[in-house]
């Protein structure tokens, strides 16, 4: 194949860019357009030879797109108007605009790009978002496919479902319909993704019922992990940490103040564990539902500290959280988990609450790898 020309829109800190070369299809960045100022720095810093556009995608004419000559967009649109935890505003929401901007400039190209790839939340796939989408490829002769996946199914011990649509130019050939995903183990048919694990990705409220074990946890829940847990399909967290040795862990234990008001909310992960929860960019600074903490005393049963927690003393409790030596995940493990290689690294000056923010908004890079090269197969 001859080297593709990619268009990268809302570039973050360039996931998409990283899956690219992860996927080993020959492509080449035409363009990075972003307006987060932070991302930006890190995107330079990472790939200082890519043509880096700080500006809105509106302000770019249909003129600067057709001299771009790209035959790959790929993007991951603002995902707040789609988030069930947001007001849900789809294309009423202002950060809609730029993607129905695109939607509208897409038929009006001198040349459609042959491949398109875009991600976003669960929940877009129900939006008018969606439909715009779906109605604009139809109409430009585009056949597509829509998955909704998660990291689990390469291997990576992180729940982040993401919808994802695969689109590629039609020929009118057979050929051109993308195969199942998931369907086959054969080595005749390998597989690209697996379906995640049952309940690998269900936020905490689906899946309550029965009774409270210690923490805030049901016999539902519990069964859930262990399932999770024991799927040796799915690495460990261990391979994913930082050696002790090159970090101060220190700065990363949980304050006193978190330990006594949110113990009970913590999702809590050991290294041989094969399984955490989805790291937002509120991580480091919220708790509830904003990524999974690390228990890092093996000796220590966290059924011994939970069990009657609540009739305990302040000081006491305290004293018994300690015991776990709970911490966050540093940015790099962060970062490990969303599969980004060991080459991606911050400017020294990016603070680490910045850190998590510009991962939280980010995607698992191994995971768009494998549908870029299920895109171009």
């Amino acid at each position: 194949m001859t080297s593709l020309r990619v268009l990268e829109l809302y570039s973050g800190i360039g996931g998409m860019h990283y899956a690219v070369k992860e996927s080993g299809i020959p492509g080449q960045i035409v363009a990075a357009i972003d307006i987060n100022t932070t991302a930006n720095q890190i995107y330079r810093h990472n790939f200082p030879d890519t043509p880096l556009w700080n500006k809105t995608i509106e302000g770019i004419t249909l003129d600067d797109f057709n001299k771009l000559s790209f035959d790959m967009i790929l993007m991951s649109p603002p995902c707040q108007p789609f988030t069930r935890i947001g007001l849900q505003g789809d294309i009423a929401d202002l950060r809609t605009k730029s993607f129905l901007y695109i939607l509208d400039l897409l038929p009006r190209l001198n040349r459609l790009p042959r491949f398109i790839l875009l991600e976003n939340v669960k929940g877009f796939e129900s939006s008018s978002a969606r439909e715009h989408l779906v109605k604009t490829l139809k109409e430009c002769g585009y056949t597509f496919q829509e998955i909704m996946v998660s990291p689990t199914s390469v291997g990576i011990p992180n729940s982040r479902l993401r919808y994802f649509l695969i689109a590629k130019i039609s020929t009118g050939k057979v050929l051109d319909a993308f195969p199942r995903l998931a369907e086959s183990d054969s080595p005749e048919q390998p597989t690209l993704l697996r379906p995640p694990h049952p309940g690998s990705c269900q936020p905490e409220e689906e899946m309550q019922g029965g009774h409270f074990l210690y923490k805030l946890e049901t016999q539902m829940d519990a069964q859930r992990k262990e399932n999770q847990n024991n799927d040796l399909s799915i690495r460990q967290i261990q391979d994913f940490l930082e050696p002790q040795m090159e970090v101060n862990m220190e700065h990363y234990l949980l304050p006193s103040k978190i330990l006594l008001r949110y113990a009970l909310l913590l999702d809590i992960v050991r290294p041989t564990c094969r399984r955490s929860v989805c790291f937002t960019k509120g991580y480091g600074r919220y708790v509830e539902g904003t990524g999974s903490v690390l228990q890092c005393c093996m000796e220590t049963e966290m059924e011994s500290v939970f069990r009657g927690l609540d009739q305990c003393s302040g000081q006491e409790k305290l004293q018994r959280l300690l015991k776990l030596k709970l911490r966050y995940f540093t940015p790099r493990e962060v970062a490990n988990l969303m599969g980004f290689p060991q080459s991606f690294s911050f400017p020294e000056q990016i603070p680490t609450k910045q850190r998590y923010r510009v991962l939280g908004n980010s995607l698992n890079v191994v995971v768009v790898a494998k549908l870029l090269q299920l895109l171009v197969s």
